[in-house]
């Protein structure tokens, strides 16, 4: 076995994500089997746990088991700590009582107790129905008309109608909301792979796709479920299409909707917070400081509540929505100095949650940091993160984040007076970005403007900023050119060119500016 293998042991990995109340249970729970303190599963999960790195030869070395027999102990051991998980108060939610209800009626139908199963079916439906699980609640009728079919109650005559009905409805509601998340998760895909839309006709395109594949629908008759993805879909095809205002709308209504239902964000925490971290991007992107601040504030509030269900998975999330905005605070305000601190608890916390955030998260935290130390004008450090980025042959992910991150690194190195080896980035630069299908005009001129920087002499340099500015202010206000602008402010950077002074002036200056317009 390589290292790269050892390291991804999904039981190793398993074993160590274990608070230690969850260890201590786990032992606990060993001990109730009656199993034999020396069995070898327990004596394994003990050899795991304080083992820093996976390494199996360490394992046969102890002589606790052959190494024909270990795969099969470290299954059984893997499946005892998921029953042990399972029977933990912090796992317990409404979703695994339904699915226990439905084991409990089950073997109690095996045994030919139906009335007695017929009993638990009707609560744990009625449970998941409140919940909005109707798939569960599906699969529940599905087994009560089973069970009917088989032993008919007197109780009630139209018995047989009643599931019948029960069952068709719940599996339209069912049909639909998985069309409607089908449509939510390819709009999404789209996004990841392609940004937003360049031009009219990728427009028309995105437009055709998700008018083709949205069902139709009455809104009225639209659970919490069905409203959801509905929400979520409507807000990914206009995250695609740069339409910010509708983007804000959905993503409000999409918060409000858990607003209106606090218990469905203890169920359904992880829908919850990135509905928040939509309606930070999306006023952000609006540029609608005070709301934006107001939203996080709450936001974090929320997050910090007793009752809110940080298990490991919502933590991360929590902290990469949170931290992500946070930057984005800083962006508006052109307050990078003061935004400096956040990188170092940043890449604190990215140690904590390392085999929680997956690389692209983690990316985009890179491009901030750099964005950030660009902006408090040290281009040494922004260079350093961007090559992270830039060296990262296994990002599949956002063309533009890549694009950008090669421009702010170009700008980065002419800013640091680090001219020697302009000439090769610019090259490699130049030859990145044509290889990519659809450019932003401002990338275009962008790229003229550099190629054109070597033959000119120092003196004209400011010149050729001034021109470059006029060309691109062209584009500030078009509805598909001026998305360049949310990963680089160039608009900014020239004026500060142009001035002579700190581009956190700059952007300082604009904040204030809107400031007073928008009172």
């Amino acid at each position: 076995m390589t290292m790269t293998k050892e390291q991804k042991d999904n039981l190793f990995i398993l074993v160590k994500s274990l608070s230690k109340s969850e260890k201590r249970q786990f032992k606990l729970y060993v001990g109730r089997l009656g199993v034999n303190e020396d069995s070898k599963f327990l004596t394994l999960f003990n050899i795991l746990d304080k083992l820093k790195t996976y390494d199996e030869a360490v394992i046969l070395k102890k002589g606790v088991v052959k190494k024909q027999q270990l795969s099969n102990v470290k299954a059984h051991l893997y499946k005892q700590i998921l029953i042990s998980l399972r029977l933990n108060p912090s796992h317990q939610n409404v979703r695994i009582q339904i699915r226990e209800q439905l084991d409990f009626a089950t073997i109690l139908y095996h045994k030919g107790l139906y009335k007695q199963s017929l009993k638990i079916l009707d609560k744990a439906k009625n449970l998941a129905i409140a919940n909005e699980e109707k798939n569960a609640a599906y699969e529940i009728v599905e087994l009560e008309k089973v069970i009917e079919s088989q032993y008919i109650t007197r109780s009630i005559s139209n018995r047989a109608d009643e599931l019948t009905i029960q069952a068709k409805d719940l599996s339209l509601q069912n049909v639909l909301a998985s069309k409607l998340s089908n449509l939510s998760l390819q709009l999404y895909g789209l996004f990841l792979k392609t940004g937003y839309v360049k031009n009219d006709q990728d427009h028309k395109m995105i437009t055709q796709y998700y008018q083709d594949r949205l069902p139709v629908y009455d809104i009225n008759k639209l659970g919490f479920r069905e409203k959801l993805w509905l929400y979520k879909a409507k807000l990914w095809y206009s995250f695609l299409t740069v339409d910010f205002l509708s983007c804000y709308k959905y993503a409000s209504k999409w918060v409000n909707l858990f607003y209106d239902n606090k218990d469905m964000i203890l169920l359904n925490p992880v829908f919850f917070l990135r509905g928040n971290h939509y309606l930070l991007e999306a006023l952000f992107y609006l540029n609608k400081y005070e709301k934006f601040r107001e939203a996080l504030i709450n936001f974090e509030a929320v997050t910090q509540e007793k009752w809110f269900p940080l298990d490991d998975n919502n933590a991360a999330l929590t902290f990469l929505y949170i931290y992500n905005n946070k930057f984005n605070l800083h962006f508006i305000q052109g307050s990078f100095v003061d935004g400096l601190p956040l990188i170092d608890e940043v890449l604190e916390k990215l140690k904590d949650y390392q085999n929680r955030i997956d690389e692209h998260h983690i990316m985009v935290f890179y491009y901030k940091i750099a964005s950030m130390y660009f902006g408090a004008g040290e281009n040494r450090k922004c260079i350093y993160y961007l090559e992270k980025i830039i060296s990262n042959k296994s990002l599949q992910m956002r063309e533009d984040l890549l694009c950008f991150s090669r421009i702010l690194n170009l700008v980065a190195h002419y800013e640091a007076g680090l001219d020697y080896n302009l000439d090769v980035l610019i090259k490699s630069t130049y030859k990145f970005l044509i290889k990519m299908e659809d450019l932003y005009e401002v990338q275009i001129e962008f790229i003229k403007f550099l190629r054109g920087l070597g033959d000119i002499f120092p003196n004209q340099v400011k010149g050729e900023f001034k021109k470059l500015h006029k060309k691109l202010k062209e584009y500030e206000n078009d509805p598909y050119q001026s998305r360049a602008f949310l990963y680089l402010d160039i608009i900014s950077w020239l004026e500060s060119k142009i001035e002579n002074r700190p581009i956190g002036d700059i952007v300082r200056e604009k904040f204030k500016a809107r400031g007073s317009t928008q009172q």
